[in-house]
């Protein structure tokens, strides 16, 4: 039986996802700078503290900790995320566009050309859009350096193509 797409409305964040989210935002104790010109994480890239304050460099975290603060802030994007998509979704795009906006935050993920393709019902469109998320304080991630990948940001620009990727692969289904 072929897999139908529903609203989001019934839609969660699957345990993959989780899984996959948290490791590739990678867990710090203390907070730092991930990539030049971005602002300072703690935990599982966390940018803000539990009071909404922005992260400080020299915050520290425990992992349980870390993981409470990133359900929770999941938890608040998936919430917004409700408001603004009206199209219906795939378990596999609903998770990409939770973990782009646990990234990139709610406000641009719903301001987003893949928020307003996937309402349209452009959902190849809307995976390919994944890929205009490269750049990291004006500098575009997907730059060659010398012909190699650049570690200034390297990893922002692959982590859009996984998604993109992984989105376009839940709608062949």
């Amino acid at each position: 039986m072929a897999l139908k797409r529903t609203s989001i409305a019934g839609l969660s964040l699957s345990a993959a996802a989780l899984v996959a989210l948290l490791s590739t935002e990678g867990y710090t104790d203390r907070a730092i700078v991930p990539v030049k010109g971005d602002r300072p994480t703690v935990g599982y890239g966390s940018t803000f503290r539990d009071d909404g304050s922005p992260v400080q460099m020299g915050d520290t975290i425990t992992p349980p900790q870390a993981i409470k603060r990133s359900y929770a802030h999941i938890a608040k994007d998936e919430r917004g995320l409700k408001r603004c998509v009206t199209g219906e979704l795939y378990q596999a795009e609903y998770d990409m566009l939770v973990d782009h906006s646990y990234q990139y935050g709610v406000a641009s993920t719903c301001g987003s050309s893949m928020v307003r393709l996937v309402n349209a019902g452009q959902y190849r469109q809307a995976c390919e859009a994944h890929t205009k998320f490269r750049f990291v304080g004006g500098y575009d991630c997907s730059t060659l350096v010398n012909g190699q990948p650049n570690k200034r940001c390297w990893g922002v620009y692959q982590r859009s193509l996984e998604r993109r990727d992984t989105c376009l692969a839940a709608g062949s289904l």
